[in-house]
């Protein structure tokens, strides 16, 4: 039975959504094609009317969730930046799905080269949106905000990592550790 063009951009977009999803809690390596489109309702050989492997899937889930973050990050920022910070450093955030790209995709950029121009293109967004965040708040000169960002962003997703790592075996140093980095950041 054929489908709409519009019936199987829905489907190649719920098809985003639910690998973004798994590839962020689970990392691309331990998520099979078969999982992937189980999870959405489909079957296996439906994969490739919509992406050609899954490199391909991989690259497009991670700029679907940079971008779906970007839109997080605008939303807090518009709180505030402390709130935006302590909703990062969060036990619920730590604790959530997914979650941050940043934090849930950067050992997985590392290794797999189709990732990375997404990733850039994300972190250099995310950047942008803290560096203006931070003019917003008094910190003078472009190039300082930037700095300033660059060091936020690298404090914050590595104290987000190693509280995740530590979560189940060690409670208190990851409440430490989030706790320390919402200090420092300020």
């Amino acid at each position: 039975m054929k489908i709409s063009k519009q019936q199987a951009a829905a489907n190649r977009e719920q098809i985003l959504t639910i690998a973004s999803e798994l590839f962020r809690a689970r990392g691309i390596d331990n998520v099979s094609i078969a999982e992937v489109m189980d999870a959405a309702g489909f079957t296996h050989g439906g994969f490739y009317n919509h992406f050609v492997d899954k490199g391909a899937l991989a690259r497009e889930a991670c700029t679907a969730a940079f971008a779906r973050a970007l839109e997080s990050v605008r939303e807090g920022l518009a709180a505030g930046l402390e709130h935006y910070v302590k909703s990062y450093l969060s036990a619920a955030h730590r604790d959530g799905e997914g979650g941050c790209p940043m934090a849930a995709l950067a050992s997985d950029a590392a290794r797999h080269d189709e990732l990375q121009p997404g990733f850039a293109d994300g972190l250099v967004s995310t950047l942008e949106l803290l560096t203006e965040a931070l003019r917003r708040s008094g910190v003078t000169g472009r190039a300082a905000a930037r700095m300033r960002a660059m060091r936020l962003v690298s404090e914050m997703v590595g104290a987000l990592i190693l509280a995740r790592a530590v979560r189940l075996s060690a409670p208190q140093l990851s409440n430490e550790l989030l706790r320390a980095s919402r200090q420092a950041v300020q």
